[in-house]
């Protein structure tokens, strides 16, 4: 309906990324959608709830860091002229997003601002455009916990613990060893062993999703 072309990023994380390209009347057109979308779920769960006031739709955008100047304007008159214009909140985050050269823009208030905003947003984008290469953001995934049970090591996938045979015969390999030798001490301390009698090593695969949390 909007004309526009929207992507929406694949994977489990808690954030994902929408991008919306096209003319900008047709971007306008999708941020209005989504925008009156949001609004539609927010009143759906304010229908049995204590809830007085409702709160304010809420976008936030990914913006490259080198474009963020031109946002903000010399000493904030910029972000302070949208502000007072749409009435929309617009609050541009001072650290670059993880891994990437991107700041978030966050836009909150009532769809029509927001439509308004963004508007203006991509005004200071166009006759601003970035300098240098943009790393962009990409939202890793969530890690799954790890629950360690009667020998075996489970991934919390959901409502379920899914075992997980990588990561049991590591877990197995470290309960047949006592802890790591103290600071200080030179002799391993594993029974039996002295400095000159060979050690064996055990190689195991491990998937990278797990990677994280094991170290």
């Amino acid at each position: 309906q909007s004309g526009a072309r929207i992507n929406i990023s694949e994977g489990t994380c808690p954030e994902r990324i929408v991008t919306i390209t096209g003319p900008t009347d047709a971007i306008f057109k999708a941020f209005s959608m989504i925008a009156l979308k949001f609004e539609e779920d927010i009143n759906a769960s304010m229908t049995n709830s204590t809830v007085t006031s409702k709160p304010p739709v809420t976008l936030r955008l990914v913006v490259p860091a080198s474009q963020c100047g031109s946002l903000i304007g010399k000493g904030g008159s910029k972000i302070k002229e949208i502000r007072e214009s749409t009435g929309a909140q617009v609050q541009v985050a001072g650290d670059m997003l993880p891994n990437s050269t991107e700041r978030a823009v966050t836009i909150s208030g009532t769809p029509d601002a927001i439509i308004q905003c963004v508007k203006q947003i991509c005004v200071v984008m166009l006759e601003s455009p970035p300098k240098g290469a943009t790393i962009p953001y990409r939202p890793k995934p969530a890690s799954a916990p790890i629950i360690f049970a009667g020998g075996q090591a489970f991934t919390i996938q959901g409502q379920y613990a899914i075992p997980h045979p990588d990561l049991t015969k590591l877990h197995q390999l470290a309960m047949q060893h006592p802890p790591f030798t103290p600071l200080g001490q030179t002799t391993p301390g594993f029974p039996g062993l002295d400095a000159t009698t060979p050690t064996s090593s055990h190689e195991l695969t491990i998937p990278n999703d797990v990677s994280g949390p094991i170290v």
